[in-house]
């Protein structure tokens, strides 16, 4: 076996370093959004528009699955939108958007801002077919960081709970014909 042949071999067989496989390429694209655990972290990767990308599963807010998420661009901006309250996350730099006024426009104009940084993202590489996902290194808590790891499962279902709370309390206000 020639050198490349042999190196060639090696890299399909080992991870790069750092990094957790997630799956087959071409698996992944099919199946669009994908689920995975990586060292306690729950992690969706999702593959559109020809690129792939990671983040976590949860979405920053209230703990919504981001997997069951449309995916729309707002303002240029590659986004999903968490199915539980309509949050705009960015893919790419998981910046939660907002829609405001831009009043520095002559007339004021509506336009997508950030909020910053809520939601974690993560590296995707592709090397032989197969799909690498590296989980952020990005110092600092991030607000998506409150529902992963052991506590997850707890805030998840306080969350849950406290909505269901919220639901149950408007329809009643409804049924006696008040108004929120």
């Amino acid at each position: 076996m020639v050198f490349a042949e042999f190196q060639s071999a090696m890299e399909q067989a080992e991870p790069l370093e750092g990094c957790h496989f997630v799956g087959k390429k071409e698996d992944l694209m099919k199946r669009k959004r994908t689920f995975k655990t990586l060292e306690d972290r729950d992690v969706l990767i999702i593959y559109h528009q020809g690129g792939f990308y990671a983040l976590d599963y949860y979405c920053y807010h209230a703990g919504g699955k981001l997997e069951i998420g449309d995916i729309e661009e707002l303002g240029g901006t590659l986004c999903i939108i968490c199915p539980k309250h309509k949050y705009k996350i960015s893919l790419a730099k998981g910046e939660g958007l907002c829609k405001t006024i831009d009043k520095s426009k002559n007339p004021p104009m509506p336009k997508w801002f950030s909020k910053g940084v809520k939601q974690r993202v993560h590296t995707v590489t592709e090397s032989n077919g197969n799909v690498y996902v590296e989980l952020s290194k990005m110092p600092g808590w991030i607000e998506s960081d409150y529902f992963q790891g052991e506590e997850g499962p707890e805030r998840r279902a306080k969350a849950e709970a406290k909505a269901e709370a919220k639901a149950e309390a408007q329809a009643e206000a409804d049924e006696r014909g008040e108004s929120s």
